[in-house]
């Protein structure tokens, strides 16, 4: 780890946000992934288009910062299969319970001062926490 990362990350976080207030008052659509995606899995007319280029230029994003800035993936390779399925059906199961997910409330809730934003990105971030502990302690 360099000393660069916490640039990075501040960069990258001010790029998040710059993106999710561009989309916000250009088109007034919220730019929480799992309601972009799943505006995808029950498609309205005329709004497509615009999910599958932003779910792109994540992807796309991510890839170039892996090739570019020589950060690497993480190895997921000593992670039996089913706890990778089990995070994420709890991911995503969780996500359905707050009726958004942490870029949707994080990102884009707490900048238009919702308080069901702010009380469910508490709760991410405590769960996180509490995630980390058993990690360390029970070494799960």
């Amino acid at each position: 780890m360099t000393n660069d990362i916490p640039w990075l990350s501040l960069i990258g976080g001010g790029l998040l946000g710059l993106s999710a207030a561009f989309l916000l008052l250009v088109s007034g659509k919220v730019a929480g992934i799992s309601g972009i995606i799943n505006g995808l899995l029950s498609p309205t007319k005329g709004d497509i288009i615009w999910r599958v280029l932003f779910l792109s230029g994540l992807v796309i994003g991510g890839l170039v910062g892996l090739i570019t800035m020589g950060i690497q993936a993480p190895d997921t390779n000593s992670i039996p299969i089913y706890i990778l399925v089990l995070g994420g059906f709890l991911v995503g199961f969780g996500t359905r319970l707050a009726n958004g997910c942490t870029s949707g409330h994080g990102i884009c809730g707490i900048g238009r001062l919702s308080l069901r934003s702010l009380l469910a990105t508490g709760t991410f971030i405590l769960v996180a926490i509490i995630t980390v502990w058993l990690t360390i302690e029970i070494k799960l």
